[in-house]
């Protein structure tokens, strides 16, 4: 049973850096804003972040995004720092308390080890903690270096964390407002797809590939985080991380971005 006052948001590189490839505090302040407001209503709030390899080589003075494994790792090692000292300010500016957690898929593949990572979410939430989750990059390589990604840039990670976590709605900030029937970017006639029931294959031949050049994630891994979440009941709204007050909405009920209704547990 899905719990309809826990919600995880997702939140991208290309939403908390800027085209400089910084960090954009402008943005951290606005999702601690919104995301502390809709705590202090009564939800339960996780926020799995991405950004730490950016922000790492931001930090590190990189000229550009590396490309081997170990610079991938030491740029996540010092992203991580500095993600969380952002978040802390900006979320202890707000009177709410953060958390960082660290995992990696064995962590969710081994029984025991799924089983302690949610029940620290849990004990999180009920002490009215706000838990921000991001995959360990910094001794990880399934993520960031394989063909084999269990989590697809962490917006299948958001995924899996919702279900482990029975969260009622998954929101995916993206750097655009929803699923287009195509690419935004490229045609002026594209339009937006406010809801959809079902995931098929009609709806992957849609999705184009990645996003932002500051990301690696596209429309696909949403549609793929949308699929395995929605099959658990959870819904899923991808919407644009540049506006996260569109989450005020989304509590609401209202229209924002594109939904993918959560289908019905029997």
């Amino acid at each position: 049973m899905v719990d309809k006052k826990r919600i995880v948001v997702k939140v991208g590189t290309s939403t908390l850096t800027n085209e400089l490839g910084n960090p954009n505090l402008r943005e951290f302040d606005k999702l601690s804003l919104v995301l502390s407001d809709v705590h202090n209503m009564g939800y339960d709030i996780i926020l799995v972040s991405s950004g730490a390899i950016a922000v790492g080589a931001s930090d590190l003075h990189l000229k550009e995004k590396p490309t081997e494994l170990r610079y991938k790792q030491a740029c996540a090692a010092v992203g991580q720092c500095s993600n969380m000292f952002y978040y802390d300010k900006f979320f202890g500016e707000y009177g709410q308390q953060v958390a960082q957690i660290l995992f990696n898929s064995e962590d969710v593949e081994n029984e025991l080890k799924k089983e302690n990572l949610t029940n620290t979410i849990n004990t999180l939430l009920e002490m009215g903690i706000i838990p921000i989750v991001n995959e360990n990059d910094s001794v990880s390589y399934t993520e960031i270096d394989s063909e084999d990604h269990l989590f697809s840039d962490n917006d299948k990670l958001s995924a899996v964390i919702a279900i482990l976590c029975n969260a009622g709605k998954l929101v995916i900030f993206s750097d655009i407002d929803g699923f287009f029937d195509k690419d935004p970017r490229l045609y002026a006639d594209a339009k937006l797809i406010d809801r959809i029931d079902d995931i098929t294959e009609d709806t992957f031949n849609l999705a184009g590939g990645a996003g932002s050049r500051r990301g690696t994630g596209g429309m696909q891994t949403k549609l793929e985080a949308a699929q395995l979440a929605t099959a658990q009941g959870i819904s899923v709204i991808v919407t644009n991380g540049a506006h996260p007050d569109t989450l005020y909405k989304i509590v609401e009920g209202r229209k924002a971005g594109t939904l993918f209704k959560g289908k019905k547990v029997f």
